[in-house]
């Protein structure tokens, strides 16, 4: 099955077109989770495992996806990427889809050594180890197809997904990826073109490929755009809650059958426990269910938009 049904199936069986972006940093866990280690790298990383598999175990039901940025797990050197990789194993042992944020945009061989990592194999001698396993990956497509085109290659032989870069959800992002070209059109736009025709030969039951896009919910009018032009390509939305995106414009990125999207919430489900929302219901050892809480209120207004 190809990698965006399974991710599709997976958005209907729980009714929520969310993903829970699992960016950790030391000093935003919850102090009953640090105080049972010490500050060392190896115990740190120790600490965000417990933090992430209790954030999984709250939502693995009611959540279809997980995104842990790896920037998050690489600044605690080699521990931090054995937690980035616990979470993604047990995300999936859960149930979960896994999107590792990787933003990883190189040629040739580079650009195949990280497709390997993440999405392939790696080749030693006879054999060939499967490393990370992740179900997609992010990619930065700014280098042309020649950057994306073995991420490709490993999408059709594993069954795995891609989610290039359109437009994202940063304040800066016009500078470069609004500039109009001599045909009149934004560079995002290309952009968007290039993605719906590298995704043609992975299109799956329905009608999505998985080679999808990152397009921002910080600019609905854009989000518009690219679903018209781009009617086959799966959109990963960032941008919502603690960046200002809201549930009535990311709809803009949806069809009508409520498919075509799904939304990143990171700080805002990690943390939720801090929240004006939420901290005078929840206790700071209530970290968990307050995500689980703030997970089921998300799903419920966005489905409310999107249906």
């Amino acid at each position: 099955m190809k990698a965006i049904d399974k991710l599709i199936n997976k958005i209907k069986e729980t009714n929520n077109p969310t993903v829970i972006g699992l960016d950790p940093r030391y000093e935003m866990l919850p102090d009953c989770v640090k105080e049972k280690y010490g500050t060392s790298l190896e115990e740190v990383s120790k600490a965000i495992i417990e933090y992430n598999k209790a954030l999984i175990d709250a939502t693995c039901d009611i959540i279809p996806a997980i995104k842990p940025q790896i920037a998050f797990y690489e600044m605690y050197g080699i521990p931090g990427m054995q937690a980035f990789k616990e979470t993604c194993r047990y995300a999936k042992e859960k149930g979960m889809i896994v999107i590792a944020d990787i933003k990883r945009g190189d040629i040739g061989s580079t650009a195949s050594g990280y497709s390997n990592a993440f999405l392939g194999k790696t080749p030693i001698g006879e054999k060939e180890e499967s490393i990370y396993d992740v179900d997609f990956v992010t990619v930065n497509g700014y280098m042309g197809t020649d950057c994306v085109k073995p991420f490709i290659d490993d999408c059709k032989k594993y069954d795995k997904g891609i989610f290039v870069l359109v437009k994202t959800s940063n304040p800066s992002s016009g500078e470069l990826q609004d500039l109009k070209l001599e045909s009149g059109e934004e560079v995002y736009i290309k952009v968007a073109k290039l993605v719906e025709e590298w995704g043609e030969d992975l299109r799956g039951e329905y009608g999505y490929s998985s080679v999808a896009a990152v397009v921002g919910a910080t600019y609905p009018e854009q989000l518009s755009q690219v679903r018209k032009i781009a009617p086959h390509t799966f959109f990963l939305i960032p941008g919502y809650g603690a960046q200002g995106g809201k549930a009535e414009d990311i709809a803009l990125g949806f069809d009508k059958n409520g498919l075509g999207g799904i939304v990143n919430a990171s700080r805002s489900l990690m943390c939720a426990y801090k929240s004006d929302r939420w901290k005078n219901e929840f206790t700071e050892e209530d970290y968990a269910k307050a995500t689980r809480a703030e997970a089921m209120r998300m799903r419920d207004e966005l489905v409310k938009f999107t249906k």
